[in-house]
């Protein structure tokens, strides 16, 4: 927002264009607001405005026709009902209705109910206002609403650029002067904009504080984020979650402290274990047909199961403190599976002082209330007794905020944090040098989220989400059902029907209303003995599917986890959309992940849907390979000339069926290996040399120095310091399956982080036992 843009205005009037005294005023006052300077946006009918207003986030403010639509001046139903839809998107944006003639005053006044007189700001009767007048009323009313729409930390930015203060301390480039002065740096200089560089500053401007002491606006951005994000403290943090995620372990953990862990963790939890010199302690998710991470079951978070495996794990035999201090949960899960909050704080609250989740994936779930009691900072759920609860949000992902814009956020319990100490961990992690306009984005965000707005902004990236689910359901049941054989549409992870919470009938997904979907959460949960969710032995009510991660089902899995004799993995179909300019969020062996944030439209899911047509019609058309990945068969030019698309995916998915690929994940992950030595010990060794690069085939039984992450599903299948078990175990097995495939399938190759690929054999550093 460049706070020297003209102010915009928009009326919204369907007489506008009429040939009568109140047209032709009107187009006398749109003339008085443009000499008065003011941008002015008409809008001729009620549908136009309904679809308008939407797509005007610039506006300043709105002029409406209290005789608007075909109810007219009988019952002003349609100016009634436009006002309460633009007061439900924005709460604070000043509305003036539109009124004549004087001697319709009373009439006028009598016609406005109570809730419409408090939606509305202010009223003109544009026979007795001059244009003058009103545009003074109008400029003054934008003018305030503009300026509260800056929050702490960017208002204060915007203020300072207005200065155009000499630069004499960091950075060097000085407002972008250094940059134009190289042919190289005019460029760069040109691309961003002066307005960039001008907002970069550093901490020497004092009047904007101090993201490391949480000063001046600074601090008062984070306060302010505090409360529209439910927290009783909050901190930006400006190098990601991964970066937040270690500052919490900072502040809560210390060595040979226990920390009760998801094995469905993120890997910057592996990095703050081992930083922290802590010992893990795992709980295990369950998994799906598909090789989806589900959660962690009830069972594995009570205390007495959490005794076994303190007691069990080799590691703590020696710790003279056998207590867990903390637990990290990953809420909601990648494939978006999200917990009862509640209920995982009762559990794990019994064991230890603080409970993080990691919501990197699921910082929008406060602002909608589809997802009550399933985040961490939910209203009402302070509790003295409690433990503390923090959450690590990744503002940037499903936000509107810069790349590695994230926050940390605390719920004090029974253990508080106290500011000055958690700080210290703060700043070990903190740069002294951080980049404003990411501070700024978060700030911003934080405005964006607020009130109303944040309920509109999520429930329409719900919406969007299940127009898809819908339209993609439907596809299905047109092309498959009915009994039909021989052909075949992608399947969709959701409920296959929903039992309507008015008629209590099961309806099909795709007859569901909008409504219904969008409003109603049974609709989402994971209730026990369903098929379609694949998870065995969770209570109702415990975990519920998020809508806006949309995963797509390939065709060739079975009800109970094997391959089909047919079948199209999905790593074809990732390869297709890539071509066409779709990027998927993540994929599996059969399955495909979208997310659907506030930045997805109809025409992008609606392109998503003619795309996956078109990869049906290459398949069943048996279109050549060289027509569809050019760039493949001009690379591998012996593996894949003459081939169809067709035949790629019935040869790869063969080959997944007679290697056991998804039998040997799920052995791969069904049993947790045996940890050896610490986290911290493992990159002690792997710091000092004191390892071997060593092969899969010869990998038996050796400690892992780094952690073994195969994407998908993208979990550790070896953490560090566990041993990998016997050399014809199933992780072995597993990890050379892997490798097979991508030496029979070049330009497929899966991403298996902690091993390097060379010559096509998957290399591991183990550690060099026998030395300390």
């Amino acid at each position: 927002m460049n706070p020297e843009e003209k102010l915009t205005v928009v009326i919204i009037d369907d007489s506008i264009h009429s040939d009568n005294p109140h047209g032709r005023t009107i187009i006398r006052i749109v003339k008085g607001l443009a000499d008065f300077d003011l941008e002015v946006v008409t809008v001729a009918s009620l549908e136009d405005a309904r679809s308008a207003y939407a797509n005007l986030p610039e506006a300043d403010c709105i002029l409406v026709n209290w005789n608007l639509g075909d109810s007219g001046s009988k019952t002003h139903a349609d100016a009634k009902k436009l006002i309460h839809e633009i007061r439900q998107r924005n709460e604070d944006i000043p509305i003036f209705l539109m009124a004549e003639p004087a001697e319709e005053t009373a009439t006028t006044l009598t016609s406005l109910t109570v809730s419409t007189i408090r939606e509305i700001n202010e009223y003109i009767y544009i026979m007795d206002d001059t244009p003058e007048f009103i545009a003074g009323r109008i400029t003054a009313a934008a003018k305030r609403y503009k300026e509260q729409l800056l929050p702490p930390f960017f208002g204060a930015l915007v203020r300072f650029s207005k200065d155009f203060e000499y630069s004499w301390h960091t950075p060097g480039h000085a407002g972008g002067t250094a940059f134009r002065k190289s042919p190289a740096g005019r460029l760069f200089y040109k691309f961003f904009g002066e307005q960039l560089f001008r907002s970069d500053l550093s901490i020497s401007v004092g009047e904007l504080g101090s993201l490391l002491d949480h000063s001046g606006p600074l601090g008062e951005a984070e306060r302010y984020a505090a409360k529209v994000f439910g927290a009783d403290q909050t901190y930006f943090v400006t190098n990601g979650t991964s970066t937040a995620n270690k500052i919490v372990f900072f502040g809560r953990v210390s060595k040979d402290d226990i920390v009760l862990v998801d094995r469905n963790c993120h890997k910057s939890a592996e990095h703050a274990l081992t930083m922290t010199h802590s010992v893990a302690v795992f709980m295990v998710p369950t998994r799906n047909r598909y090789g989806i991470i589900g959660p962690i079951p009830p069972d594995e978070m009570a205390v007495k199961r959490i005794r076994e495996k303190i007691t069990k794990c080799p590691l703590t035999k020696n710790l003279a403190d056998r207590k867990p201090v903390h637990a990290i949960i990953t809420n909601s899960t990648y494939d978006g599976l999200c917990y009862h909050a509640a209920l995982v704080e009762d559990l794990l609250g019994k064991s230890v002082d603080s409970i993080h989740f990691d919501e990197a994936w699921y910082v929008y779930a406060r602002f909608n209330p589809l997802y009550s009691e399933r985040f961490a900072m939910r209203d009402g759920a302070k509790n003295p007794e409690g433990p503390t609860v923090f959450a690590t949000q990744s503002t940037h992902k499903l936000l509107a905020a810069l790349s590695q814009a994230s926050m940390i956020h605390v719920r004090n319990g029974r253990i508080p944090i106290v500011h000055s100490r958690f700080n210290e961990g703060f700043m070990m992690h903190s740069s002294t040098s951080p980049l404003y306009t990411i501070m700024a984005s978060l700030d911003v965000s934080s405005k964006m989220m607020e009130g109303a707005a944040g309920r509109v902004l999520t429930t329409e990236s719900i919406e969007e989400a299940i127009r898809f689910r819908r339209s993609m359901a439907r596809i299905h049941r047109e092309i498959c059902g009915g009994g039909k054989q021989g052909d075949w549409w992608f399947g969709m992870w959701q409920p296959d029907t929903v039992i309507d919470p008015k008629t209590k009938k099961k309806t099909p997904f795709e007859k569901v209303s909008l409504e219904t979907l969008r409003d109603t959460p049974s609709c989402w949960v994971l209730h026990p003995g369903e098929r379609w969710h694949g998870f065995v032995g969770l209570p109702d009510n415990y975990c519920m599917l998020d809508p806006i991660k949309v995963t797509v089902v390939m065709p060739g899995v079975k009800e109970d986890g094997s391959l089909d004799t047919w079948g199209i993995p999905a790593a074809v179909v990732v390869k297709f959309l890539d071509t066409r300019g779709i990027v998927n969020e993540k994929s599996g062996d059969y399955i495909i992940l979208f997310l659907f944030s506030m930045g997805n439209t109809k025409g992008k899911w609606g392109t998503l849907i003619t795309e996956l047509f078109e990869f049906k019609r290459h398949y069943d058309e048996k279109t050549p390979l060289e027509e569809i990945f050019p760039d493949l068969t001009m690379a591998y030019p012996d593996r894949y000339g003459g081939m169809t698309l067709k035949s790629l995916a019935e040869e790869m998915h063969a080959f997944k069926k007679d290697h056991r690929m998804c039998e040997l994940l799920e052995e791969a992950y069904s049993t947790l290996p045996e940890p050896a030595v610490s986290y911290a010990d493992a990159f002690r060794s792997l710091v000092r040399g004191e390892v071997d690069q060593v092969p899969v085939s010869k990998a038996g039984n050796r400690i892992v120095a780094t952690g073994i992450f195969p994407y998908p599903p993208g979990i550790p299948v070896l953490a560090p310091g566990e041993r990998t078990g016997r050399q014809d175990g199933p992780i072995l097995r597993y990890l050379a399956s892997l490798q097979d495939f991508d030496r029979r399938f070049p330009g497929f190759e899966h991403d298996t982080h902690g091993v390097e690929s060379m010559k096509g054999e998957y290399m591991m550093y183990c550690i060099r036992e026998g030395r300390k």
